[in-house]
């Protein structure tokens, strides 16, 4: 590690700032890393390695602490809270780094941040828990949901709603899948550049593609310093995405010259892959809530060099008269609870609950009202998001099919063999971490009826 920044302070003061300020995991470690990036590639992954592990491992290593702490941990003060969990977490998965190493450097730092009295504690917890190492006590399998919940480290609320949904095999399947490391994926844009000159673009400054499923333009990106180095990047032949993402412009299959509107457009993947499905003609309005948001969208397509992608600032929630009847096709990819994204965004699990669950659906039918008249007839609505949890998924589907002139249009056509089932054919695309080589996302494709018409 370097000489001039500590470091395991530097993970420290992030995971004290995620439990002061909410902030998450993946935002507070990118500001940390973009403000430190002078660190070594190295330190860099072993900041970025703590801080996510800390978080998705916490319920698991928060039993294991309890176990030998007399003091239970929620108890802790935050600092010496901080200093636990990050050195459990390295103890038990960074076997790079020596136990004593690690024991050391947790009692160093509960000396530099004052808490002179609690060395010993810190000592203790952490020394019990190294000889313990391979004998390391979980609950007893007959009590499923605190054994699941401590086993995958999942709040006991989502696993009984995943058993419940899904079964208790693919609900494991899919938290099993949570806890393994999620590669970088991206869509090679190619309306007017080619995967061969972004593959010798890569190439060049070392960094490799691989090929990922499903779809021609995804692959994974490997061996790179930061995305913002590669040269590829600043030119805009690719956008960060995960393959179930641009399943939405891909089913949604927007042609040459139409009309898209993108109602929850931030940071505008899915619209630029529409404007690249469309070879940049016709036009695509991308809209988020925010200023911010709408700036991210702006961002990435100055960089992609469209033309045709419009960003507006709209609250999706407020119907805009000015385009009933007018989209030859919308994205309502919405706002929802991100279970399916877990696994990149571990901290999503622990703001969970039944009545946050109940807002968004509330919010997702809304939007999907308005959304429902921007539709010409005989145009297409394509419905998304990234979670797992039926309500929000299949059941707002079928009360859409209820509530609205629309018919359900067969996905089949636009889908590899392996992704096509009895539900794809009525319309449906469940993709479920583990299962399928992608995060967690729902898809639903809608056409209007003449019935629709104004």
């Amino acid at each position: 590690m370097t000489d001039t920044i500590n470091t395991r302070e530097l993970i420290m003061n992030i995971l004290l700032e995620m439990d002061r300020e909410k902030t998450p995991c993946h935002l507070a470690v990118r500001d940390a890393l973009d403000k430190y990036q002078f660190l070594p590639r190295q330190d860099r992954a072993f900041i970025k390695r703590v801080c996510e592990g800390t978080v998705e491992y916490g319920i698991q290593n928060d039993y294991i602490i309890n176990q030998y702490s007399k003091i239970k941990i929620n108890k802790c003060k935050p600092v010496i809270r901080a200093i636990l969990r990050m050195s459990v977490y390295q103890i038990r998965f960074l076997d790079a780094v020596p136990d004593s190493a690690v024991v050391n450097e947790a009692v160093k730092l509960a000396e530099k941040k004052h808490f002179y009295n609690l060395k010993g504690f810190v000592n203790g917890v952490l020394r019990t828990i190294v000889r313990e190492k391979d004998h390391l006590p979980i609950p007893k399998e007959n009590n499923t949901t605190q054994y699941l919940s401590v086993k995958y480290s999942m709040p006991e609320f989502l696993v009984e709603e995943f058993v419940s949904q899904y079964g208790k095999e693919t609900a494991e399947t899919m938290m099993a899948d949570f806890l393994k490391e999620k590669q970088v994926t991206i869509r090679i844009n190619r309306w007017n550049n080619t995967i061969e000159e972004t593959k010798k673009s890569l190439e060049s400054q070392g960094a490799e593609l691989e090929k990922a499923p499903y779809l021609g333009e995804a692959f994974y990106l490997k061996n790179f310093e930061t995305i913002a180095s590669l040269n590829a990047f600043q030119e805009g032949r690719f956008q960060i995405q995960d393959v179930s993402s641009m399943m939405a412009a891909h089913l949604a299959d927007p042609k040459p010259g139409d009309q898209v509107l993108d109602l929850c457009a931030a940071p505008g993947g899915k619209s630029l892959h529409a404007a690249d499905k469309m070879r940049n003609q016709g036009c695509v309005e991308a809209r988020d809530l925010t200023e911010y948001k709408v700036d991210l969208i702006r961002e990435n397509v100055q960089r992609a060099g469209v033309s045709c992608v419009v960003p507006k600032v709209k609250d999706a929630e407020q119907l805009d008269a000015e385009w009933i009847g007018k989209a030859d096709v919308v994205i309502a990819d919405l706002p929802c609870t991100g279970y399916g994204v877990i696994g990149r965004k571990p901290d999503i699990k622990y703001y969970a609950s039944k009545e946050k669950e109940e807002e968004l659906v509330r919010i997702q039918r809304a939007i999907l009202a308005n959304a429902a008249s921007y539709v010409k007839p005989g145009g297409t609505l394509l419905y998304s998001t990234c979670t797992v949890n039926r309500k929000e998924n299949s059941e707002n589907a079928a009360w859409f099919l209820e509530q609205f002139p629309f018919e359900a249009v067969s996905l089949d056509e636009l889908l590899p063999d392996e992704l096509k089932s009895g539900e794809t054919a009525k319309g449906q695309l469940q993709l479920i971490p583990g299962v399928h080589k992608t995060d967690g996302f729902f898809l639903a494709k809608f056409r209007k009826t003449e019935e629709g018409r104004a």
